[in-house]
This record gives structure tokens, C-alpha cells and sequence, in this order.
């Protein structure tokens, strides 16, 4: 079986490349390196190139024959879509629109689709699932509903397969501590306590402490990178025996706030972390805390990774030896 793996240099790309190399699957990389690194790649088969490139598409799927595609390319700076949703939408709408037709084109009928919590906008619910409004309230998640939009409209018309993955927050590192998250610039919670708790960063940035929460800060729901690598391996299997266009979210189900989170850097690290509170960002929710019963039925998916300290811990021993 042959993969291709779009941003597969990237953060949470590059674990999915490695966990269908463990499961015996050929992963191809398509990736622009704009925010991927060839490093976290390994040996695997590695094509550099860009979606909104229509030949670059071409010349991939007439050079490999794939069985199923998995879609993480994106840009995803919530701050940024608001100042630049021009850019969003080309990139996130029209790059995936060109890699849909390149599929057709090529006979390939399955779409694993790296989507968002951030298609639900403000929760009307404690924890949110998948019968929860889509209300995106920033550009990101709205090109990321748009996709879930075409995807359900290709399997109507085409007969596309494919299954979009909601993540809340994607945290942690591979226990081995040799590929993690690397942003230029960072803007990731975690990463960035703990650069600022190894003096690699300025004391950490708080986004306003006036949302409607316990302590003021924004609540997040936190899964493990390699749990959500786990959740694209059975959404493979998933496809095999279900047509159509399906949508799971992707959470551990427990929220955390950003003072929680820094408390327990801090205990990970043995260090505190310096922060400071500066005015809330654009289009960020209160509260994103995901209900993930259906993926958990459905796919069979459990997450590992359910203790926050241990979350952390696998990212911290990726920042205390970062190699790219």
C-alpha cells in the first residue's frame, strides 16, 4: 500500500509518516517546506512541491500510483487568518481544490483530511461533538468547513471516500524526543512555555485573562500527536468499508487552562515559567473541549496519551534536544 502524505514535513505530518512506516505502509511526502523540515522526513520518499501548483500535482500522480491520500497541508495561525484571509482561502480552499481534481484525474478515491475544532466557532455545549453547529468565527475555520463542504459534495458527485479528522489542540512530541513541533515563528502553547522555561524564548505571552473561564484564561482540550497519527491509521481502515464523507473530533475530552497548563510546564520542566498577559487575540473561543465518543466508537480510536504531565514531558524532551 502506497501513501501520499501532503505535509508530511510538518509537525504532525511528518508522526504520520512514521507511524505507516512502522505499519508497513510506503508514505510519500509532498511538501513546499514552508513550515516543514526534510529532516523530519527520514528515509522515506520525499517530493517537494507545492499544491497550488497544478503541474507539480501532475507530475506527482503520474509518477506514483497511490491508494489513499492524507491532507495535512495548511496554513492554521488563527491570528493570521483574520489579518490575511485572502491567503487562507487560496491556500487551505484552492490548494485542496487542486489536490481533489489531481486525485479524479488519477483515479484515487480516499481522503484522510487534517480539519479543526475550529469549524465549531463559539461551544454552545460543555463538550463538543460531532452534532455541535459549524459556526467558524475566523477565517482558519472557516476554509477548513469549506473543505468538509467539498469533501461531502465529492462524495455525492464522485463518489470521493474520505473522512476529516477535527483536531483540538495536537500537542506532544515522539517519546523518543527525535521529531516534534518547530514553528518559525512559534505560536503554540506548549512549545513556547517550554522554550521560554529553557531560556531559548521571552517570557511566555498570555492572551488575556478576561475570557468567561475559572481563572480568565482560554480552555483547551490537548491529544497527543501520536494518538492523532493513530486516528488517520484507522480512518484508513475506516474507508474500506464506508463509503461517503464522515467527520470525527479528535480530543481527549478533559480541558485545561492556559494558567493550568503553565503550572504543570513548570512541574514538568522543575522550573517556572515566565509569562505575562498581553490583549486577547482575534478569534479565539473560551472554551474548546471535544466530545469524541463517535471516533472512539466508530474508529476504535483510544487515546494513550490522557495525562497532561506526560503530554508535556514528551514535548519537553523534544525541546531540550531539538535537532532542526
Amino acid at each position: 500500500m502506497k501513501v501520499l502524505v501532503c505535509g508530511g514535513a510538518g509537525y504532525i505530518g511528518s508522526h504520520m509518516v512514521r507511524r505507516l512506516s512502522h505499519d508497513g505502509i510506503e508514505p510519500v511526502v509532498f511538501d513546499n517546506l514552508s513550515t516543514g523540515h526534510r529532516e523530519a522526513v527520514g528515509d522515506a520518499t520525499f517530493v517537494q512541491g507545492d499544491l497550488l501548483e497544478r503541474d507539480d500535482l501532475r507530475a506527482l500522480f503520474s509518477r506514483h500510483r497511490f491508494d489513499a491520500v492524507m491532507h495535512f497541508c495548511a496554513r492554521s495561525l488563527v491570528g493570521e487568518s483574520v489579518q490575511q484571509p485572502y491567503a487562507y482561502y487560496e491556500n487551505n480552499v484552492a490548494g485542496t481544490l487542486n489536490l481533489l481534481q489531481a486525485m479524479r484525474e488519477a483515479d484515487v478515491g480516499k481522503l484522510v483530511f487534517s480539519s479543526t475544532a475550529a469549524v465549531f466557532g463559539h461551544p454552545e455545549t460543555e463538550l463538543i461533538d460531532e452534532s455541535h453547529p459549524t459556526r467558524p468565527i475566523n477565517p482558519y475555520g472557516a476554509s477548513k468547513r469549506m473543505v468538509e463542504i467539498m469533501l461531502a459534495d465529492a462524495a455525492r458527485a464522485y463518489g470521493l471516500r474520505s473522512v476529516a479528522l477535527r483536531y483540538f489542540n495536537a500537542a506532544g512530541a515522539s517519546p523518543q524526543g527525535d521529531i516534534g513541533e518547530s514553528h518559525s515563528p512559534e505560536t503554540h502553547l506548549i512549545p513556547n512555555m517550554l522554550c521560554a522555561a529553557n531560556g531559548d524564548a521571552p517570557a511566555l505571552k498570555v492572551f488575556g485573562n478576561d475570557y468567561a473561564t475559572p481563572d480568565g484564561t482560554c480552555v483547551r482540550d490537548y491529544v497527543h500527536v501520536d494518538d492523532l497519527a493513530d486516528a488517520h491509521s484507522r480512518a484508513l481502515d475506516f474507508m474500506a468499508s464506508n463509503e461517503g464523507a464522515h467527520a470525527f473530533n479528535l480530543g481527549n475530552g478533559a480541558g485545561f487552562s492556559v494558567l493550568q497548563m503553565i503550572q504543570a510546564a513548570g512541574e514538568v520542566a522543575k522550573r517556572p515559567i515566565p509569562f505575562e498577559v498581553a490583549p486577547r487575540r482575534a478569534g479565539d473561543p473560551d472554551r474548546l473541549v471535544a466530545g469524541s465518543a463517535k471516533a472512539r466508537r466508530d474508529l476504535g480510536w483510544q487515546p494513550r496519551y490522557t495525562d497532561i504531565a506526560e503530554i508535556i514531558d514528551t514535548a519537553w524532551r523534544w525541546h531540550r534536544n531539538a535537532r532542526y
